[in-house]
């Protein structure tokens, strides 16, 4: 199934979003406006904007404010973004210039903290406690995956765990916090919101899970990134884990120089490295794995369009090639 055709019931939503998401852009500084229309516009999947309105409809709500809040959750994401490319000097991103190759970096930060504090100009306005109690916890969150993340670069001996617990952090975190949005919009039973919040974390962990896979298997005009870009930043990801875990010394051997020396200039060692042990077999079960759990989160929803939608969305996480 295509991201087109899981949207199809949220169709008129998501144009009530990026009508919402036109509007909280303007500025009248003319780079602030250029660089932040370039990245929202840059063609992301705005899952996790589409996550609010499924959890807020699976949840019966009727009212207008998941509308805001999807955009304050794609402009929170986009700031992540901004800052992210920044940080791993990354010149690509979706098969476009990122926004720093495109401005600089000084620009891009700062783009990115005006789009952090629009979002919390808009959660204010919904005026409602819990929203911005969970916003703001998962805003911090975030900001503390990001430095974990950073820790973790060129250290050969980052386990599962702790690969894990950047994940939760820096990506599963807002899929959380977009999915318990709806809950408490719709005014669900405690059981009911938890259950969403599980399903974000799940689907958050397994979605990042296939996007470490695809680094050393995908199309690269489909991702529009470089393969081994993570390589390139010594990033230590389930399959890399897998190899320095499970595969040979000398197997091993060469993973670890790669991830403690970064570059490209071993990817096909690793690549034959990760083939020959079977890496990215086993992380797409790992990936299996969280959306079962992800799917099992929503036992407590009533029947509705919205909540099969979710559990298309589940299986879409680890079946996509992009």
């Amino acid at each position: 199934m295509s991201i087109q055709q899981l949207f199809a019931p949220i169709a008129a939503d998501m144009q009530a979003v990026d009508a919402v998401i036109r509007q909280r852009l303007h500025s009248d500084v003319v780079l602030v406006r250029q660089v932040a229309e370039y990245i929202i516009h840059s063609g992301g999947k705005r899952l996790r904007p589409a996550l609010v309105l499924y959890t807020a409809g699976a949840m019966g709500y009727q009212g207008t404010h998941h509308h805001e809040l999807a955009a304050v959750v794609e402009f929170i994401h986009t700031a992540t973004l901004l800052h992210d490319d920044v940080v791993d000097e990354s010149e690509l991103r979706r098969g476009n210039k990122t926004a720093n190759a495109m401005f600089g970096n000084a620009a891009s930060v700062l783009v990115g903290d005006f789009l952090y504090s629009r979002a919390f100009q808009m959660m204010v306005g919904v005026n409602d406690m819990r929203v911005m109690q969970v916003l703001a916890d998962a805003t911090n969150i975030i900001a503390e995956g990001e430095v974990l993340q950073l820790l973790n670069c060129h250290d050969a001996d980052v386990g599962i765990d702790d690969y894990l617990r950047v994940i939760r952090y820096k990506t599963a975190k807002l899929f959380e916090a977009a999915a318990r949005l709806g809950g408490i919009l719709g005014g669900g039973t405690a059981e009911q919101e938890e259950g969403l919040a599980a399903y974000g974390m799940h689907l958050g962990t397994a979605f990042q899970i296939i996007d470490d896979v695809l680094d050393y298997s995908s199309d690269e005009a489909a991702t529009g990134k470089h393969l081994g870009d993570d390589l390139a930043e010594g990033k230590p990801t389930l399959p890399l884990i897998h190899v320095m875990q499970h595969g040979s010394a000398e197997q091993a051997g060469v993973v670890r120089g790669a991830i403690e020396s970064g570059g490209r200039d071993d990817f096909q060692a690793v690549l034959a490295a990760i083939r020959a042990t079977g890496a990215l077999e086993v992380s797409r079960r790992h990936a299996q794995a969280e959306a079962v759990l992800a799917a099992e989160a929503l036992r407590a929803l009533p029947p509705s369009i919205f909540k099969d939608a979710l559990l298309q969305l589940s299986d879409f996480a680890v079946t996509r090639d992009r």
